[in-house]
Order: structure tokens, then C-alpha cells, then sequence
């Protein structure tokens, strides 16, 4: 009896000690926890793991970052798969920020009533924040409902929108939750490096030949002021005229580049300048087409094909038709004593939906060209060519000179005659040029010795874009009113052209850290509807037999195990 005595409080004192040797391991593992931090990613595309470029960019981070959310609500699984991906990606910024991430999801307008909750819908609007209609069908129901997916973020007094779900035109609704899951890091990370970052690179705008106007470019412009000194300057033939720029953009020139021009362009390029030319080979006038019903596309004698050949691309003088395009006001009629304006396809402003995984398009909605040509890519040594944007599979193109006629939007278009598929229209250049003057400057000019020239340039990047309209913005001739860039005022869409150019600057100026979180790839795994619809009494029942079959087989065991044992 003693010994039984003894040995139980000898266990008990055993059990005490082990219990407190594991309160110590415990807190041993929390305290070092605390001190080492490291997080594991288990994913196979390693979605949680944050890019080397965002953890700089959080480590830089030296005040609160407040983020109000408006993800918040009964969303249907799509948008509460992003809400909550949003979620996690914060918690890993505020985690890698050192907790200077701090945010809150919000319920838009909750508490409010119609007045106020319509005021604040404005605001938000206003800030940049676009809204979403979901539409949803439950019970034989349509159900609408308006979100606003995206965040306003402030730091140290400045703020910005975060823009967390991006619809995609001709993209299902799953698939531009995946794109936007995708983007989730790129998109924040640029919020974050727009309020904190110094503005030490210039971007010029050229001048003197014809070139879109301060009003024209505005919209542009001030995007690019987020992230850069943004300047308008004339060459006027002044060899030091872009000394100071870290890109140059020619915006739809419409007149000559004289040769003192030309030659002071080239040379910022050989000593590694960046250059984006938005050219339009073609001329079309478009009040004559507004008011007469018809025009005629001219060549435009720019005088840079010299220079684009020696780089490695050709401009071509044509027009291109496209049956993926946008539609134009067309007055039909006189309704009430007032002109009936309906929208008409019109092929001569394609609509281009990129499809290429290059960093600068990856994700882009659809992008407006008006009067668009096309690129060639011709042998140029040592220069990487990659083509950023084509036409549609039904697409053509109409030499010029090219007669235009508004009435011809009444004859149903043929497909079988649009058979030219995936014409380039916009080009990536990337390596060291050579100079358009290299053999043709004359011996007495290259025996001075006060005469600096170079005919083999420093590694550096062009974009080429045959087109000049994709970066026009909207101004009405009777208000003034400037439209933001890539906006249709008649059918109320804004088209994707001022984030391409934006991507194209920022890719220019070696932002490819930011870039290429674009390229991260989500894998989207979702269920075959058409297997679910046949399959689905199949597996409700084996969901609901099968784990009480397993139970019962499981008791009837337990029952004899028991009975055999106490029957001995």
C-alpha cells in the first residue's frame, strides 16, 4: 500500500516537472519567435511569397501607411476569394513593414442614408476609385449590385488609389478575378512607391514639329508626374536640348524633323537616352470627315523613316481596318427639331487587346487607336525586337491614299475580306543602335576635333508606336473640359491607353523591378461546371453515405472488440 502510494506521487511529481518543462519550451520557442523573423510559402506558385523589390521598397517605409478598404460586404465566392487575397497580401506588407501597414476593410455608405451615401459614392468616384456592378443570378432572379473593389491609401498627408479588381473587355468574370489576384502586389506595391518615392528622373515632352498640345497630353502628363519631373521642350536645332532628359516622348508630330533635329534626337539615344514614339504615318482630318462625311488619308512627309529603318523598324503608310474596333457617333436623323446620334462599328479605330506576357501589357484591358498603321521589323544587329500590341484576327490594311466614307458604316462588313491577322502596331526595341548618320557625315566635319559624335550607342530601350491618337485626350471644343486619356464620352468606357504608356515610361526608366510583378502567375483552378451539373447527386450522396458508413462499421467494430474482451 505504501509503495502504491509512493509510486503515484511519484508520477504526479513527474507529470509536474514534464509539465513545466513544456510551459518553458513554449516560451523559449515564442521568445525566439519574436526575435527571428521567417515566413513559408507552400504554394506551388509561391503566391505569399513577397517580390525582393517590395520587401526594399517596405523596408523604406518610414511612417504609417493607412489604408481605408471598401472590399467589404456579401460578395458572391469570386469577389470574397479577392477580399480575402487582398487581406492576406496586407497582412504580408504590414508583417515585412514592420506594422507600418495598417488598414481596414469598410462597408460603403453603412449607417448612411440615400443623401449621404450617395455623396460619399461621388467622393470616392472622384478620387479615382472605380466602381462594379455585379450582377447575379439567385433563384430566377437578376440581382445588381454596385461595389467599389479598390482602397484610398495615405501616407504622411498624400493620398492615392489602390484599384484592387480591374475589369477586362471579352474576359470572363473568374478569369479578371484571377488577373486581379495576380496584380495584387504590383498594383499596391505602385500605390505605396507613388506616395514615397522622390521624383528624380525627367520625362520630356518634345516639341516644335506639330506635336500633341499641353492640353491634348494632359492626362498623360499628370499621370506621369506621380512618378517623374515631367517638362515640354522645342529642340529648335539646340544640340544640349535634352541633356537633362532621362526619356524623350515625340507625341503624334504632324510636321518635318529638320536634319539638325533628327541628329540631336539620335545622339540622346547613342549616349543611352530613352526614346517613345507615338508616330501616325497617316494623316486623317477628322473635321472634314465630321462635317463633309468623308476624307482622305495622306501620307505625312515626318522625315524620321531613315532614322526608324537604321533602328530596325519600318512605319508603313496604311490604314488599318479591324472588326474588333470602337464605335462613333453617327447622326441618322432629326428626332424632335434634334440631331439622332447612334453608335456605328467603325474599322478604322481598332481596338487592341494585348495577349503578349511582357511585363509593359500583361493584364491590359483593351486599348483605343484611332487611324492606326502598322510596324515592320527589319534586321538591325544586336537590337531585341518584341512586338507589345497587334490587331485582332480580323484585321486589313487600306494603302493610301485612303478614301474614308462615314456612310459606309450602313454595309455589314465581311469577315472573309479582313484576312490579314495580327498586324504589329506597337514594338519594344531593346540594345545598342547605330547611328542614322553613321557613313554619311561628311570628312571635314569628322577631322574636327571640337565635333562629337557617336555612331555606336550606349545599350538603352525604344518604344515605337504607330499610332499618336492612343495618347490623345478628349477636349470639348464648347466647355474646355479635359477627358481623362482613353475615355469614350459616347459610350461612357475608358479604354486602357494611359496605363500602357505609363507601363512603356516605367519600363524605359528601368522600373522593371515594379514591372515584372506583373509577370507573377496565379494558377486559376476552378471546377468544370458541366461535371459539376452532371455529377452533382452523384457525389451529395456519397458525401452524405459514405462517412456514416464509416461510422457504422467503425461502432460495429468498437461493439465486438469490446464484447470479445470483456468476455474473457
Amino acid at each position: 500500500m505504501v509503495n502504491t502510494k509512493q509510486h503515484n506521487s511519484t508520477n504526479k511529481q513527474k507529470n509536474i516537472i514534464s509539465l513545466i518543462i513544456m510551459l518553458l519550451i513554449v516560451i523559449v520557442i515564442n521568445y525566439v519567435g519574436s526575435l527571428l523573423f521567417k515566413r513559408f510559402d507552400l504554394t506551388t506558385e509561391k503566391r505569399y511569397t513577397l517580390a525582393s523589390t517590395t520587401k526594399d521598397l517596405l523596408k523604406e517605409i518610414n511612417d504609417e501607411v493607412y489604408l481605408k478598404v471598401y472590399l467589404q460586404g456579401n460578395f458572391n465566392p469570386s469577389f470574397t476569394r479577392l477580399k480575402n487575397e487582398a487581406k492576406e497580401l496586407l497582412d504580408e506588407f504590414r508583417a515585412y513593414s514592420n506594422n507600418q501597414i495598417q488598414y481596414e476593410f469598410i462597408v460603403p455608405g453603412e449607417g448612411l442614408n440615400e443623401t449621404e451615401k450617395g455623396n460619399l459614392e461621388k467622393q470616392l468616384y472622384e478620387k479615382g476609385l472605380t466602381p462594379e456592378q455585379v450582377v447575379e443570378n439567385k433563384n430566377d432572379k437578376k440581382l445588381e449590385t454596385l461595389i467599389w473593389p479598390g482602397a484610398i491609401v495615405t501616407y504622411k498627408g498624400h493620398e492615392t488609389v489602390w484599384q484592387i479588381f480591374k475589369r477586362q473587355v471579352g474576359i470572363a468574370p473568374e478569369e479578371c478575378i484571377n488577373n486581379s489576384v495576380q496584380e495584387l502586389e504590383y498594383s499596391l506595391s505602385n500605390a505605396i512607391r507613388k506616395l514615397q518615392r522622390t521624383k528624380d528622373k525627367q520625362v520630356t515632352f518634345i516639341e516644335g514639329h506639330g506635336e500633341l498640345d499641353t492640353l491634348q497630353n494632359y492626362d498623360l502628363a499628370r499621370a506621369l508626374a506621380e512618378y517623374y519631373e515631367v517638362n515640354r521642350t522645342p529642340i529648335l536645332g539646340k544640340l544640349a536640348a535634352l541633356n537633362e532628359s532621362n526619356c524623350i516622348i515625340i507625341a503624334q508630330p504632324d510636321s518635318a524633323f529638320t536634319d539638325k533635329d533628327k541628329f540631336i534626337i539620335d545622339q540622346y539615344i547613342m549616349n543611352g537616352g530613352k526614346a517613345l514614339w507615338l508616330i501616325d504615318p497617316v494623316n486623317v482630318d477628322r473635321d472634314t470627315l465630321n462635317l463633309k462625311g468623308y476624307s482622305i488619308g495622306l501620307n505625312k512627309n515626318l522625315r524620321i523613316d531613315d532614322m526608324m529603318f537604321k533602328y530596325g523598324v519600318r512605319l508603313n503608310n496604311v490604314l488599318v481596318q479591324d472588326l474588333q474596333c470602337a464605335t462613333i457617333p453617327i447622326n441618322v436623323g432629326f428626332k424632335n427639331g434634334q440631331p439622332n446620334f447612334k453608335p456605328f462599328p467603325w474599322v478604322y479605330n481598332p481596338l487592341i487587346l494585348p495577349d503578349n506576357a511582357h511585363p509593359i501589357v500583361k493584364n491590359l484591358d483593351l486599348i483605343r487607336m484611332d487611324y492606326s498603321s502598322t510596324i515592320d521589323t527589319i534586321k538591325a544587329n544586336g537590337i531585341k525586337k518584341t512586338i507589345l500590341l497587334k490587331t485582332s484576327r480580323y484585321s486589313k490594311t487600306q494603302p493610301t491614299p485612303a478614301r474614308l466614307f462615314l456612310a459606309s458604316v450602313q454595309y455589314k462588313p465581311k469577315p472573309k475580306q479582313y484576312n490579314t491577322p495580327y498586324l504589329p502596331v506597337a514594338v519594344l526595341l531593346e540594345g545598342s543602335f547605330n547611328s542614322f548618320v553613321e557613313y554619311r557625315l561628311p570628312t571635314t566635319l569628322l577631322a574636327d576635333s571640337n565635333f562629337k559624335y557617336i555612331d555606336k550607342g550606349k545599350p538603352t530601350k525604344q518604344i515605337i508606336v504607330a499610332n499618336g491618337d492612343i495618347a490623345r485626350n478628349d477636349v470639348s471644343k464648347s466647355t474646355g473640359q479635359l477627358f481623362p486619356l482613353g475615355y469614350d464620352k459616347f459610350n461612357r468606357q475608358t479604354f486602357a491607353n494611359k496605363t500602357f504608356l505609363v507601363n512603356c515610361v516605367n519600363y524605359l526608366l528601368d522600373d522593371e523591378g515594379m514591372l515584372q510583378l506583373r509577370t507573377r502567375e496565379v494558377k486559376l483552378r476552378l471546377l468544370d461546371k458541366k461535371k459539376v451539373d452532371e455529377q452533382r447527386g452523384y457525389w451529395q450522396r456519397l458525401n452524405v453515405l459514405v462517412p456514416l458508413l464509416l461510422l457504422t462499421i467503425v461502432g460495429v467494430c468498437q461493439f465486438y472488440l469490446r464484447k470479445r474482451k470483456f468476455a474473457k
